[in-house]
């Protein structure tokens, strides 16, 4: 696999987020066996913590419209190795429930394998966001 085909791979994938195709459609960039993973508080947002499988990511596109808005969502940098891509930016995000904003930095790593995802791990201040939703 090469840097640049995995970087394409990354915007893709952001293509696909920032178009709004259904969540199964951009899961279906993922392995049957995709590990993910945002830590974070995983007992408040139903997309944080450790899963397993291609329906995790459909899970996660799916909820994610559902219990919040995008604000802001810029990507600074995409970069790319052998194996990975690593999306960087800055987002808020507003919980639809109680109107509040949240804004954090976040990078998204992605482990590609073949022409798929195999693991995507999220860092952001996801603790700040799940303080936020619990009021």
């Amino acid at each position: 696999m090469s840097q640049d085909k995995n970087i394409g791979i990354a915007q893709r994938l952001l293509a696909g987020i920032n178009e709004g195709r259904p969540p199964e459609t951009l899961a279906a960039m993922f392995a049957e066996d995709l590990c993910f993973e945002i830590q974070g508080d995983d007992g408040v947002l139903p997309w944080i913590g450790h899963k397993t499988g291609r329906q995790a990511a459909a899970d996660f596109f799916r909820e994610i419209r559902v219990l919040t808005e995008p604000v802001k969502f810029e990507v600074e940098d995409i970069l790319g190795s052998l194996h990975r891509a690593v999306i960087v930016g800055e987002l808020a995000t507003r919980i639809k429930s109680s109107g509040k904003i949240i804004n954090t930095q976040f990078a998204i790593v992605l482990t590609i394998s073949g022409d798929e995802i195999a693991r995507f791990q999220m860092l952001e201040d996801s603790f700040e966001l799940s303080r936020t939703v619990r009021g």
